[in-house]
């Protein structure tokens, strides 16, 4: 860590041009200083647009002349996703952009002024000076095929937001006009014949008066033909005939049903149609099909894990990666006081929380990572918790996915058990 900040430090000369960006939704403030921290010229504010981002440029270039500065470094917070347009046309024109912690930024802005008054200006001098330091980190910007998959997994994840919100109005519906549907007659609401009888928009009343045998011609018409039949349809229309399901206000039930069931099927298609297209993002990402083989991952693990990175090869160890996802460990000890140690969970918690489903998922079905998860919690020296030991797998998971996307390896259990296989297979055994 120390290195990385002295590079970063050495990074700032004295021709270089250190400006902190305030952002915000419509007018930004710029504020920059020397290598010294000694503020150059007059704050500037100016608006996201087009005219106003040429009058930045203008305004760095006049800065530089005035100063003999011959190179420029541009800092903000990543506030939302405000700062991605801005962040674009610097690049675009070779200016370095790099990021501060906002939480840096609030801790460290009363050091010039002893208040804690917060404003746009004086923020945005905060950053310029904490940048002066070091206190930056340079953004993970994807470009091309890694920009695709970062768009389409967001999609997915807003998708996926969108179908578990129409899933719970779905069943809140059943609650309400047919509570005997699930688990009486059906097992799951979202099964093949249950979904049929759904998108029909039968209340109980409705389906009181059918005969078992034109739930069958539908079931067939709807070509489920396999797992329901005559006896499924006969206890259906008993239950129908007995529900204690709600009697008024059927007509606006029939159609809350209908419009529920649209919002379902079309998500559902969505959803379809997006994983395919990601899944020929991922053809054309050096390591992807690799990681696809690990036994017990999935797509979207593999896709989300590479959305959120980006290029691997842009990394020189996988302990970059964990520290991106707040996995990195942290201790709080003084003296003779030895404090627990815990991850930081400073970093992307949407990283973190794919590694840590995929892990839950690889150690019910993967045998590598079963055994491993076995080891740790019964080992002599220092056992883990059980979720101490899904925490560690996230980290032997981000290690085996960083060596086969740079490498371009296959996928080899007895390396993924590491140094302790001998060990590990004679306990198992």
């Amino acid at each position: 860590m120390a290195r990385n900040v002295n590079a970063k430090i050495k990074r700032i000369t004295e021709g270089t041009l250190v400006v902190g960006i305030d952002i915000a939704n419509y007018t930004h403030v710029a504020r920059s200083v020397d290598w010294r921290g000694i503020e150059l010229g007059k704050p500037l504010s100016f608006e996201n647009t087009r005219d106003g981002l040429d009058n930045l440029e203008r305004w760095l270039e006049a800065l530089k002349r005035s100063h003999a500065k011959d190179d420029v470094l541009v800092g903000m917070e990543p506030t939302g996703h405000y700062w991605m347009t801005l962040a674009q046309h610097l690049r675009e024109r070779g200016i370095p952009v790099v990021h501060v912690n906002p939480s840096h930024v609030k801790k460290s802005k009363e050091l010039d002024d002893n208040s804690p008054t917060k404003n746009d200006v004086k923020d945005a001098l905060t950053i310029a000076r904490l940048i002066k330091d070091g206190r930056y980190a340079e953004p993970i910007i994807p470009l091309g095929v890694y920009a695709e998959l970062r768009g389409g997994m967001n999609q997915r994840e807003r998708l996926m937001e969108d179908l578990q919100r129409v899933k719970c109005r779905i069943q809140n519906w059943l609650d309400r006009f047919f509570p005997e549907f699930v688990p009486t007659v059906f097992k799951e609401w979202d099964g093949k014949a249950a979904l049929a009888v759904l998108r029909k928009a039968w209340l109980p009343v409705d389906i009181s008066v059918m005969t078992p045998e034109d739930i069958v011609h539908m079931w067939r018409e709807a070509d489920i033909k396999r797992g329901v039949g005559l006896k499924a349809a006969k206890k259906l229309v008993n239950t129908a005939q007995s529900s204690i399901g709600l009697r008024q206000g059927v007509t606006m039930a029939r159609q809350e049903l209908q419009f529920l069931m649209s919002q379902y099927d079309l998500i559902r298609q969505q959803l379809d149609q997006l994983e395919a297209q990601i899944a020929q993002l991922l053809v054309k990402i050096p390591g992807a099909q690799q990681m696809l083989r690990i036994p017990g991952l999935g797509l979207s693990t593999v896709a989300g894990f590479l959305a959120e990175v980006g290029d691997l090869s842009l990394f020189t160890s996988w302990h970059q990666i964990r520290k991106l996802a707040g996995l990195n460990l942290k201790e709080d000890s003084s003296g003779i006081h030895k404090g627990k140690t815990v991850i930081s969970k400073r970093g992307r918690s949407r990283l973190r929380a794919l590694l840590y489903r995929g892990v839950f998922q690889l150690v019910a079905t993967n045998s590598e990572f079963k055994l491993l998860h076995q080891h740790f919690k019964t080992r002599v020296d220092n056992p883990l918790k059980p979720k101490q030991s899904l925490i560690a797998l996230c980290g032997k998971l981000i290690r085996i996915l960083y060596t086969m996307g740079t490498r371009h390896v296959d996928y080899d259990p007895v390396r993924a058990l590491g140094p302790a296989y001998r060990a590990l297979t004679s306990q198992a055994a």
